[in-house]
């Protein structure tokens, strides 16, 4: 069953490594600081744990309304009801994914290049989470940053939200946006935060502030 919209613009990826916190303490905090969509991405768990945690994320997004993406796991996000899942240049094919979940889900894929952007796009891909914008020390597997000008080459090209990902805090989240960037996702600048809702209400305020200023034409 799909969200009742797909609003990417503070897109927070959990993560209990970085936080010491559970998944659900972290999501239920983002929510309430603003966050606008939740990804649940786990690399180390058991299959069963995976979907006992995603059952109880999807308790709190119902709750708040806001949609819950699995990383990577197609079926966990199939077992727990998810409104989607995102996979990475590595994962199983955007059209694959897109077959097993339906139509009625979102399927969003990462792209660091325009070829990659154009290629899930064409695939059926919802939303693209291009990056790494900066320089992060989050995913291991994330390469050399691409830069912000990357955002706009491929804002430029696809039809499809985009969402920045990769070394983006509430200091350089205002030139992201003004890149083109429809949306954020991050994960060490809210989930490691020591309020984490704190962080996330400052991020989605600069976001804002970078928003209202671009329609008014005001510089930095």
């Amino acid at each position: 069953m799909q969200a009742r919209r797909l609003d990417l613009t503070l897109y927070v990826i959990t993560d209990r490594r970085l936080s010491g916190r559970t998944h659900e303490e972290v999501a239920e905090a983002a929510i309430l600081g603003g966050a606008t969509a939740i990804q649940f991405r786990e690399k180390d768990a058991p299959t069963r744990e995976m979907v006992e945690i995603a059952t109880r994320l999807r308790t709190i997004t119902r709750r708040y309304g806001v949609p819950l993406i699995v990383n990577d796991r197609v079926d966990v996000a199939l077992a727990v009801d998810a409104d989607g899942v995102h996979v990475g240049t590595d994962d199983m094919p955007v059209a694959v994914a897109k077959r097993l979940v339906g139509p009625g889900r979102i399927v969003g894929a990462s792209a660091s290049t325009v070829e990659e952007a154009l290629a899930a796009v064409e695939q059926g891909a919802d939303y693209l989470g291009v990056g790494s914008i900066f320089a992060t020390g989050t995913k291991v597997d994330a390469g050399p940053p691409v830069g912000i000008e990357r955002i706009a080459e491929v804002k430029a090209r696809v039809p499809v939200p985009v969402v920045a990902i990769g070394g983006i805090h509430h200091r350089n989240v205002a030139e992201v946006i003004r890149a083109g960037a429809d949306g954020v996702a991050v994960i060490s600048a809210v989930v490691a935060a020591e309020d984490v809702a704190d962080a996330a209400r400052r991020l989605l305020e600069a976001i804002r502030e970078a928003r209202a200023s671009g329609r008014s034409g005001r510089g930095p």
